[in-house]
């Protein structure tokens, strides 16, 4: 089967890699260093497992600009482009998935289109009217970013929609790639599969809500937040997992998912949507509070990303925690090796971290590593099982 991969992301490229083993992939983008990395042999991101893939099999993937060569010829269509919430919308933008549609339409109306950008619940259907004769179903994904490949080898389950017959098609194009072999199949309709989606997702950020704001509490009382997590962890029906807290959640996918999941429910009754998205602001105003309270003459910003071995700070809970504390005209100083002018945002970046971590009185980290052990007396993190090195 030749198969299509719109978009060089996360998504992309570990989905294009997967069913690269059975058939014959070329990827499309917009981005020309993207494509020239793909077809360079080298991943255009950060993930270990699609860096080794790369390393180890030279031009096993190509990647075009041209979207004629990349739809003409194809029988499977992968949409796996980024879909930011717009705020004026209340709803993510989808426009650009629109303007695919209607090209795969012009260029080759009977390929399948298998939507993995992450959608508003009812979109799917709508595309399968409005792009009619266009075979469309939304196959959402569930990767961890710098995990990616990993995740779609081994997904803890595939969730397709679409009709039914078309939807097990498309299962069966991924579960035989996989290296698990005992994968939960779901077979539903477009929007049942679009809330599966947003429903995970905000489900993960209720629970980081949930253990941040158990956080913020034992801040407040001058408690041990790690004692506490583990043994309300060690229900099982809680479970040890998720649970270490943060400044608050951000990345790409989980601010956004939850506001397009409380914009879905209007006209239906419900408190905690909303209330997860709150929870999530108020945690990184109580954390600036609190930074402030310390008293510290030149606080030092550690990392703008929000996890370890992360290549982006998109969106990231640092970013806000940044922008509180520069509006109190603190003394602050950043350091992050990806930003690559002297100053961000009005705030100066130092380069070398011993003159960082040595200039500052307290430094903020939302994560915790190797490089701040010998400074922990001045560290400030939420980083619960990495302080207690666990």
């Amino acid at each position: 089967m030749k198969i299509t991969v719109v978009g060089i992301g996360y998504v992309g490229i570990s989905n294009a890699i997967l069913l690269s083993q059975r058939h014959e992939l070329i990827l499309h983008d917009i981005d020309a260093a993207r494509v020239a990395s793909i077809n360079g042999s080298s991943s255009p991101i950060k993930d270990d497992l699609i860096e080794r893939f790369f390393a180890s099999h030279k031009d096993a993937l190509r990647a075009t600009q041209d979207a004629s060569e990349a739809y003409q010829n194809s029988d499977a269509i992968i949409i796996a482009i980024n879909t930011n919430y717009d705020e004026n919308l209340s709803a993510f933008d989808t426009a650009s998935i629109d303007g695919i549609l209607s090209r795969v339409k012009s260029l080759n109306a009977g390929a399948t289109v298998i939507i993995k950008s992450t959608l508003p619940i009812g979109y799917t259907q709508g595309a399968r009217e409005k792009f009619h004769p266009l075979n469309i179903l939304f196959c959402p994904e569930f990767l961890r970013e710098g995990r990616a490949l990993y995740d779609s080898l081994h997904p803890s389950r595939v969730v397709v929609g679409g009709p039914l017959d078309a939807a097990k098609g498309v299962a069966d194009l991924f579960c035989e790639c996989l290296e698990s072999k005992e994968v939960p199949v779901f077979l539903m309709s477009p929007d049942e599969a679009e809330a599966v989606k947003l429903f995970s997702n905000t489900y993960l950020a209720m629970r980081v809500a949930f253990f941040n704001e158990l956080h913020s509490y034992t801040l407040a009382k001058n408690l041990d937040a790690f004692k506490i997590i583990k043994a309300v962890s060690a229900d099982a029906r809680i479970g040890d997992h998720y649970n270490n807290p943060s400044f608050g959640y951000g990345g790409y996918c989980l601010p956004k998912d939850t506001k397009q999941l409380f914009a879905n429910f209007k006209g239906i009754p419900s408190e905690l949507m909303q209330a997860i998205i709150e929870s999530n602001a108020t945690r990184k105003a109580f954390i600036i509070t609190h930074i402030k309270e310390r008293g510290a003459k030149k606080i030092g910003i550690y990392r703008l990303v929000m996890k370890k071995d992360s290549d982006n700070f998109r969106n990231s809970a640092m970013l806000d925690l940044l922008e509180g504390l520069r509006d109190e005209n603190l003394q602050l100083c950043i350091y992050e090796p990806l930003l690559e002018g002297d100053d961000f945002e009005g705030v100066a970046v130092e380069r070398d971290f011993d003159a960082f971590a040595r200039s500052c009185d307290l430094i903020v980290a939302n994560r915790l590593d190797a490089a701040l052990e010998d400074f922990r007396h001045k560290v400030f993190s939420a980083d619960t099982f990495a302080d207690k090195g666990g």
